[in-house]
C-alpha cells in the first residue's frame, strides 16, 4: 500500500462533546465493544490540503469496506491475532469477558461507535463513565480508583482533555489497567524496553504499523516526528528506534522544519502547528501522518472516523491492549511460586532479651514478604508496616491448587515454666525455609493480654526464634480479641435487656416493640422470621399470629439460675470471677449472680478457630446456647436477635493477620482459644489459606496448646473434624527439665529457683521421664495413624550425655526420629537437623484415623479418651453429668466432639501426678456444650476460666520510652 497523508485527530485531543444533562456526571451503562476518538479526515479533505489525491483516494476506497473494517492487512491482522487469543483466553475460562470501561467528559455518545463495531468482531464488553463536562480533578479520581478496584474491569481508557490528565490522575490509574499506556510506569517500561507488563499506546502502535506497511520499506530510514511531547510523542519514538527506524523531533520552528521535512522518509505531525506545512515540502513517495485536533464533532466528525483506517486500527490495538490486561489478569490469580528473601541472623553470645533481639532486626514491609509469597494487593489489608490482614477470597483462587504438607507440633505434658512449642514451631519454619529453601508457613494461636501483663509473658516464641515485632504480636495485634471482647459482650447485655423487659411487659406491649410499626407498617425483620419457623409458626404478616403465637414469640422465659454466658474481659482479674449485675434501681430488681471469663474463653473465639468461612462462621455464631428456657428449652443468641450483628463485629476478625520470623519468614496469627475448656489450636482458616500458598512440597507447621495428651488429641478429634484437614507428622517437643519432673524430679514453680536436680546431669531423672511421660505421648500420637519426630529443646544447662540418652529412648519408643534443638540461641539454623528430619518423615505415607466414632453415645465417647489417652481405667460420672447428657440427647447433640476439660500439669485428672498414671478413675463432675463452636467439654474437676494476678506480675518490669516510642521489659 503506497501511504500518502493521513490527516487524524489524535487521541490525546479532544472534542468537547455535547452534554445531554449539563454538570451532572452518570454512568452510562454497558454497551458492549471499545470505542475510539480518534476521528480521520476524509481523503477529498487531504487531497484539497494539495496532497497526492491518487494516493488518498486509494487508502479512503479501501477503508470504505465492509463499513471500514477490511481496510487493510494490519487491521484485519491484529483483528484476526485478537479474536484468537479472546477464543483461547474464553476456552481455558468460560466465565471472564473482557471488559474495558471509558472515562469521558461530556455525554457524546458517538464515541462508542467505532469501538462498538470493533468490539463486536473480537467479543469484548465496554462501559462508558460520562463525567460532566468541567469536572473536577477529584471527580476524574474518584472514578479512576473504582474502576481500579473492579475486578471486572481489565482496561480503563481516559478519554479525557490533555488538561485533565494530571499528574495525580494518572498515579491513580493503575498500570496494569492503563491500556492506553499513558502512566508513567507504563512509560517507563516501554523507554526500558520492558513490554512485559505493560502497555504501548494504541494510536502510536497504529502509527507505526501503517509505517511499516509502507511500499518504501523504511527500516534505517529517517521518521521525523512534528511535536508531541506527550506520551504518544515518546511512545511513537521508542517504536520507530526499535524497529530500526532513526526517529528526529522538531517544534514548529520555520527556520528548520521545511529543511527538516524535506530530509525526511517519513513525517508523523502530532499536533496542529502554528503553521501550515506545503505538499511540496515533502519528498517524492514520503510517508506522511497527520494527527492533529478536530474540530468537527457530531455526525459529521462520524461519518470520516467510518471512513478512516486508522482510527478503525486504533480501535483494534487497544481491544487487543484490553484482552492481555485480561490474561495477565488470569495469570496473576493462578499460584504463583515463592521468591522469598530472607533475613540475616548475627546471634550473640550470651543471648540477648527478646525485645532487644526483636528489635535489632528490621523486619520486610507486610506488602513485601505478601508479594514474595504470592499474594496479590487486594488480598492484603495491612495494619501498619509489618502486619496484615489476608482476605478470604484467597482460597477461591487458589481452590484447585493442591494442598502442601501438614504439620502438628505439640509436646509432652510441660512444667509451669513452658517447654518451647511455640519457639520449636518458628524455629523449625526458620530452618525450613531461611535454609532449606523449601516453602513454609507457621501458624501461630494470638496471645491473650492476660499472661503478658499477668506471669507467663508473650508467645511470640524467644531467643532467636520469634515472630516479629514481638510487641506488636503480644499487645492488641489487629483487634481480634478485642472484636471477640465487644462481641461476647453484646450478647450479655442482650440477654440481660430482655429478661428485664420480658419481666416488666406485656405481651402485647413487648410484641410492639419488637415489630413496631413503622409509617403504619408493621414487618418481622429476617431474624424474626427465622425465630417463628423454628417455633413451627409458617407467618410472615404480624397481624396474622394469634395470642398464644404472640406471646409464644415474644417470650424467651430464661430461667436466671441457668443462664450459662458470662462476660469476658482481656485482663487476669480474679475479682471478676464471680459478681452480681442488675443492683440499681432502673433494672427493678432484676438482681442475679454472674461472673467474668477471660477474653480467650468466649465460645465466640472457639468458633473463630474453627470457622471455614465466613458463612459458617455467621451460622456458628447464631447457634450459641446463652441458657435455658424455664420450660427446659435451649435459647441461642438467634433467638436473642442478635447474631447478625455478632457477624458483623467478626467480619474482620475471621481474616488471619500475616506476620514474620526473624528471618524473614511468613507466619499467620490467628484465634487464641483455651486449651482447657476449648481445642487450644489456632484457626482453621489460617492452615488452610497457608496450605494452598505454600504450594505442594511445602509446609504448614501448627501448634496445638498444652501437652499432647490435651492439644493435640482435641486437634485431631476436633479440628481436624472441622477442617478436613489430615497431618502428615507430629513433632513432639520435650525437655531434659520436664523430662526430670516426669522421671520424679522435685515440683518447679514459675518465678522460683530451679532445684539443683534441674541444673545438674542427672540421667536416672532424664530415663525415667521418657520411658513414662515421653513413650505414652509418642503412643497417643500412634494412636491416630501419625508418625513422631521427637524435638529436644536444648537449655543451657542441658549436658551432652542427658541430650543424646533422649534421643535414644525416643527412637526406641516409636518416634521416627529424634534430635536436639538449638534454634533459641542460633536461629533457624539450631533447627536445621529438626527441619531435614520433618522433611523425610512427611515423605512417608500417613494413615490417620480418628480416636472414635462421632456417633457413639457421649458417655462412650468420654470413657475412650480417657482410657486411650489418658490411662484411665474408667470414668465416674457425677449425676449433674448423667442428666446433662439425657439433656444434650434430648436436644440432638450427641453427634458432638468431645473437648476434655482437665488440668495440663499430669495425664490423670491430678496435677501432683507426674509421668505416665494408671489405675486412676476419672472422674467427671459436669458436662457443658458449646454448640456454635461444635463440641461438648466434660469437666474434670475444677476449671478456672479466670485466671489471677501473681504478687509480683509481669507488668512491673513493661515501660515505654516517651522520646523514643520503644517499650521495655516485655518477653
Amino acid at each position: 500500500m503506497k501511504l500518502s497523508m493521513i490527516r487524524s485527530a489524535c487521541s490525546s485531543l479532544r472534542i468537547h462533546p455535547r452534554s445531554r444533562v449539563s454538570g451532572l456526571s452518570r454512568r452510562c451503562l454497558p454497551v458492549g465493544p471499545a470505542s475510539s476518538r480518534l476521528i480521520l479526515r476524509a481523503a477529498s479533505d487531504a487531497a484539497s490540503r494539495g496532497t497526492n489525491p491518487k494516493l488518498a483516494d486509494h487508502f479512503g476506497n479501501q477503508s470504505r469496506k465492509e463499513d471500514g473494517f477490511e481496510c487493510d492487512s494490519s487491521l484485519r491482522e491484529v483483528v484476526q491475532s485478537t479474536k484468537e487469543a479472546m477464543v483461547a483466553l474464553q476456552r481455558r475460562n468460560p466465565s471472564i469477558q473482557p471488559l474495558l470501561a471509558i472515562v469521558q467528559a461530556g455525554e457524546d455518545d458517538s464515541l462508542l461507535e467505532i469501538n462498538k463495531k470493533m468490539a463486536g468482531k473480537i467479543g469484548l464488553n465496554i462501559t462508558q463513565i460520562c463525567l460532566a463536562k468541567e469536572c473536577s480533578e477529584d471527580e476524574i479520581v474518584e472514578e479512576v480508583l473504582k474502576l481500579n478496584e473492579d475486578p471486572r474491569v481489565h482496561g480503563v481508557y481516559l478519554h479525557l482533555p490533555p488538561l485533565a490528565l494530571t499528574t495525580r490522575v494518572l498515579d491513580t490509574l493503575k498500570p496494569e489497567k492503563d491500556i492506553d499506556g499513558i502512566s508513567d510506569l507504563n512509560m517507563g517500561r516501554l523507554v526500558r524496553g520492558d513490554l512485559s507488563k505493560g502497555f504501548v499506546s494504541p494510536v502510536a502502535s497504529a502509527i507505526l504499523d501503517l509505517l511499516e506497511k509502507h511500499d518504501a520499506p523504511l527500516e534505517g530510514k529517517t521518521v521525523l516526528l512534528v511535536g508531541g511531547e506527550g506520551p504518544l510523542g515518546l511512545a511513537l519514538q521508542c517504536l520507530i528506534e526499535r524497529s530500526g527506524m532513526v526517529a528526529l523531533k522538531s517544534n514548529w520552528n520555520p527556520k528548520s522544519l521545511q529543511r527538516q521535512v524535506m530530509q525526511a522518509d517519513a513525517v508523523v505531525l502530532l499536533e496542529e502547528g502554528n503553521m501550515d506545512v506545503p505538499p511540496t515540502w515533502f519528498r517524492p513517495g514520503a510517508a506522511v501522518i497527520r494527527c492533529v485536533p478536530t474540530l468537527e464533532s457530531g455526525e459529521h466528525a462520524l461519518e470520516m472516523s467510518s471512513k478512516s483506517g486508522l482510527g478503525y486500527l486504533t480501535a483494534a490495538y487497544r481491544a487487543q491492549n484490553v484482552v492481555h490486561s485480561c490474561s495477565r489478569w488470569i495469570q496473576e490469580q493462578q499460584y504463583r511460586p515463592w521468591r522469598l528473601r530472607s533475613l540475616k541472623l548475627q546471634p550473640l553470645m550470651p543471648v540477648p532479651s527478646d525485645i532487644e533481639i526483636s528489635r535489632a532486626q528490621i523486619p520486610k514491609p507486610v506488602d513485601q514478604l505478601a508479594q514474595e509469597v504470592g499474594l496479590l494487593p487486594e488480598e492484603l489489608e495491612a495494619y501498619g508496616r509489618s502486619k496484615a490482614k489476608v482476605r478470604l477470597s484467597l482460597l477461591e483462587r487458589l481452590h484447585t491448587q493442591p494442598d502442601g504438607k501438614y504439620i502438628l507440633v505439640a509436646g509432652i505434658t510441660p512444667t509451669p515454666l513452658g517447654e518451647g512449642k511455640s519457639t520449636v514451631t518458628i524455629g523449625l519454619v526458620q530452618a525450613l525455609s531461611a535454609h532449606l529453601k523449601l516453602n513454609s508457613f507457621a501458624c501461630l494461636r494470638q496471645p491473650s493480654q492476660g499472661p503478658t501483663f499477668g506471669v507467663k509473658g508473650g508467645a511470640a516464641g524467644g531467643g532467636y526464634a520469634q515472630v516479629i515485632p514481638m510487641e506488636e504480636f503480644n499487645l492488641h495485634l489487629t483487634g481480634d480479641i478485642h472484636a471477640i471482647t465487644a462481641a461476647n459482650n453484646l450478647v450479655a447485655a442482650a440477654i440481660d435487656a430482655r429478661m428485664l423487659h420480658e419481666a416488666t411487659q406485656s405481651d402485647k406491649a413487648l410484641f410492639n416493640r419488637l415489630v413496631p410499626s413503622v409509617n403504619g407498617v408493621r414487618r418481622f425483620s429476617p431474624i424474626q422470621i427465622s425465630r417463628l419457623h423454628r417455633l413451627g409458626i409458617n407467618k410472615t404478616d404480624p397481624a396474622s399470629l394469634t395470642q398464644e403465637e404472640v406471646s409464644t414469640f415474644v417470650r424467651l422465659d430464661l430461667d436466671p439460675s441457668k443462664i450459662t454466658w458470662q462476660r469476658v474481659v482481656d485482663t487476669n482479674d480474679r475479682f471478676l470471677r464471680k459478681i452480681t449485675v442488675g443492683q440499681a434501681s432502673t433494672e427493678k430488681g432484676q438482681i442475679r449472680e454472674t461472673g467474668f471469663d477471660i477474653a480467650v474463653a468466649s465460645e465466640i473465639m472457639a468458633i473463630l478457630a474453627l470457622a471455614d468461612s465466613l458463612e459458617d462462621m455467621k451460622n456458628r455464631l447464631a447457634r450459641m446456647v446463652v441458657g435455658t428456657s424455664r420450660s427446659g428449652q435451649p435459647v441461642t443468641t438467634e433467638d436473642l436477635g442478635v447474631s447478625g450483628a455478632l457477624a458483623v463485629l467478626m467480619k474482620d476478625a475471621i481474616k488471619p493477620t500475616l506476620m514474620q520470623t526473624l528471618e524473614g519468614t511468613p507466619v499467620f496469627v490467628h484465634a487464641g482459644p483455651f486449651a482447657n475448656i476449648a481445642h487450644g489450636n489456632s484457626s482453621v482458616l489460617a492452615d488452610k489459606l497457608a496450605l494452598k500458598l505454600v504450594g505442594r512440597d511445602g509446609f504448614v507447621v501448627t501448634e496445638a496448646g498444652f501437652g499432647a495428651d490435651i492439644g493435640m488429641e482435641k486437634f485431631f478429634n476436633i479440628k481436624c473434624r472441622a477442617s478436613g484437614l489430615r497431618p502428615n507428622v507430629v513433632v513432639l517437643v520435650a525437655t531434659v527439665r520436664a523430662l526430670k519432673m516426669h522421671g520424679g524430679g522435685p515440683n518447679v514453680s514459675a518465678g522460683a529457683p530451679l532445684p539443683k536436680e534441674y541444673i545438674d546431669e542427672n540421667l536416672s531423672l532424664v530415663s525415667g521421664g521418657c520411658h513414662s511421660n515421653l513413650r505414652k505421648q509418642i503412643q497417643i500420637a500412634h494412636l491416630f495413624g501419625v508418625p513422631v519426630v521427637v524435638a529436644l529443646n536444648v537449655f543451657k544447662t542441658d549436658t551432652e550425655a542427658e541430650i543424646d540418652l533422649v534421643c535414644q529412648i525416643a527412637k526406641e519408643c516409636g518416634a521416627s526420629d529424634a534430635v536436639p534443638c538449638h534454634h533459641w540461641a542460633q536461629g533457624g539454623r539450631g533447627s536445621l537437623k529438626l527441619a531435614q528430619a520433618v522433611n523425610e518423615a512427611a515423605s512417608r505415607a500417613s494413615n490417620f484415623q480418628f480416636l472414635y466414632n462421632i456417633e457413639m453415645p457421649i458417655a462412650e465417647k468420654i470413657r475412650t479418651i480417657a482410657q486411650k489417652v489418658y490411662g484411665a481405667d474408667d470414668i465416674e460420672l457425677s449425676p449433674a453429668a448423667k442428666a446433662k447428657i439425657n439433656y444434650y440427647n434430648q436436644q440432638g447433640y450427641s453427634s458432638l466432639p468431645i473437648c476434655m476439660a482437665k488440668t495440663h500439669l499430669s495425664l490423670s485428672h491430678m496435677p501432683d501426678k507426674k509421668g505416665a498414671p494408671t489405675g486412676f478413675v476419672l472422674p467427671i463432675r459436669d458436662v457443658r456444650a458449646s454448640i456454635g463452636a461444635g463440641f461438648i467439654y466434660p469437666l474434670v474437676g475444677t476449671m478456672s476460666t479466670m485466671p489471677g494476678l501473681p504478687t509480683r506480675p509481669c507488668f512491673y518490669d513493661i515501660d515505654l520510652d516517651p522520646a523514643t516510642e520503644e517499650i521495655t521489659g516485655l518477653f
